[in-house]
């Protein structure tokens, strides 16, 4: 799949579900079968009769129903539907909740059809490539599926892709929805977020449980995570990292002395550790601001991504910030003025934005004046905010030094010291495993939320709800109820 695929959510098409109105309810249970619609529903409409036998049921106190005249059947919760419409008295007298409440989304959905004639009409939203596969359901009742062009002002919902990408899925749903016409960063998301948890949690060994920890939740073990699945790639690519960096630390369960140091020892070049999570800060940075640079324009045009702060104008102002911390840090004056003049660029364009979208005069001035110096002082905290990566990998290192420590000069004191050498090995490894798991899992979201998608998004999108309900299993349907009407 080319990346400009992988980077934008799934191509939503707006359609029109057109079918002979004696069909509606079959038209409507094939689409709440295809689980693939999102369909426009009528608000605050009042609630059908099976909307109103359901409230009655679950207000009512809990009662023994009477007994049926066939085969005993279960109480059953999950929301299902059968072909044929049911006899909503015999459900309410049985209570059975879960076909009741079938029945309730049906005629929910079932009022937003627009009926002209013999002919039912219903609009939503569904993904391109599952169109003709719809369709075809839909022909089999007689209906049709024709694309329509999306309302004005109406953006499409958003639903993020599926496949690699969706381990790293909820690092930005639980941040918002992106807009529809926004890039889809799931996957540098969850790339930038790996290695940054890797750089705090920077060892071989503890990287090593990780991977192990990624492959138990790959093949379902304990069952009682297996709902958490899906995120074993996640899990493993934080596990990959680790090791990556504890390799240029030569770190192994600590400084063991088992791997060399190829770059450097957290613990003896804090400085430099220091310097390099910066330096990489800044990079994420500016790769932010670009990124936010091409949802400016797709949400507003070139105007929108030129002036806006978090687009073309930051961007500018940010990378000329940059050269002139650069510049200065390194004693390079030349360089320290082309990134003061970018900066000041930047700032001007940021100006123009922001006072454009004031009411003018002396209050539109001053809050343009606040403005300018939020993106200045944000720039500088945020550049700075990564020094945590170093912080908190530095921390790691010393417990991990600390626990080794302790593991040595107990190993030389006899058997008792060997026994308490493993013991303290075992549990400390343990504690600090578990500890700055916990905390490089926390900052590096921190870093992900507050510093990186901040400068993505602006607005906030609206997810793709499409309406899924199963049919009642076969043996279900055929002990649902007495009486069926078709329909």
């Amino acid at each position: 799949m080319p990346w400009s695929e992988v980077m934008t959510p799934v191509p939503m098409r707006r359609v029109a579900v057109v079918v002979p109105h004696e069909a509606l309810r079959v038209s409507l249970v094939r689409i709440a079968e295809a689980g693939c619609v999102e369909l426009d529903r009528v608000e605050e409409a009042a609630p059908g009769a099976a909307a109103q036998r359901l409230q009655r049921l679950q207000t009512r106190p809990e009662a023994p129903a009477p007994a049926p005249s066939g085969p005993a059947r279960p109480t059953r919760e999950a929301a299902a539907l059968t072909v044929l419409a049911p006899d909503l008295d015999t459900l309410e007298e049985h209570r059975d909740l879960g076909l009741l409440a079938g029945e309730a989304q049906l005629e929910e959905r079932a009022r937003g059809a627009v009926v002209r004639g013999e002919v039912a009409g219903l609009a939503g939203w569904c993904p391109a490539a599952e169109m003709p596969r719809l369709a075809r359901r839909l022909a089999a009742a007689g209906g049709a599926l024709v694309p329509l062009r999306p309302p004005p002002g109406v953006d499409p919902p958003t639903q993020l892709r599926s496949g690699p990408s969706a381990a790293f899925a909820p690092l930005v749903t639980t941040y918002g929805t992106p807009p529809y016409t926004d890039v889809d960063p799931s996957w540098p998301a969850g790339i930038t977020y790996v290695v940054m948890f890797g750089i705090m949690f920077g060892d071989v060994g503890h990287g090593a449980l990780l991977l192990l920890g990624a492959l138990a939740l790959r093949l379902g073990r304990p069952r009682r995570l297996a709902r958490y699945r899906r995120l074993w790639p996640f899990l493993a690519g934080a596990g990959a990292a680790a090791m990556l960096a504890g390799v240029a630390y030569g770190e192994f369960f600590g400084p063991t002395g088992v791997l060399p140091v190829l770059w450097l020892n957290p613990l003896a070049s804090p400085a430099r550790l220091l310097a390099a999570a910066v330096v990489f800060g800044a990079g994420l940075l500016a790769l932010a601001h670009a990124a936010g640079a091409v949802n400016r324009w797709r949400e507003g045009g070139p105007g929108k991504a030129l002036y806006a702060a978090s687009g073309g104008a930051g961007l500018v102002f940010f990378l000329g910030f940059a050269l002139g911390a650069a510049g200065l840090v390194l004693h390079r004056p030349n360089l320290a003025a082309v990134g003061a003049a970018l900066a000041a660029a930047g700032l001007a364009l940021v100006a123009v934005g922001v006072f454009r979208a004031t009411t003018g005069g002396f209050a539109g001035l001053a809050e343009t004046v606040v403005r300018l110096f939020d993106v200045v002082v944000r720039a500088g905290t945020n550049t700075l905010s990564f020094a945590r990566l170093a912080a908190f990998g530095l921390t790691h290192a010393a417990l991990a030094d600390l626990v080794w420590r302790g593991t040595t000069g107990l190993a030389g004191r006899g058997a008792a010291g060997v026994v308490g050498a493993v013991a303290l090995f075992v549990l400390g490894t343990a504690a600090s495993f578990a500890l700055e798991a916990l905390v490089a899992g926390v900052q590096a979201l921190r870093l992900e939320f507050y510093e990186i998608f901040s400068r993505l998004f602006e607005a906030e999108g609206r997810p793709f709800c499409p309406w899924h309900v199963p049919l009642a299993a076969p043996a279900e349907a055929e002990r649902k109820v007495a009486t069926c009407s078709p329909g």
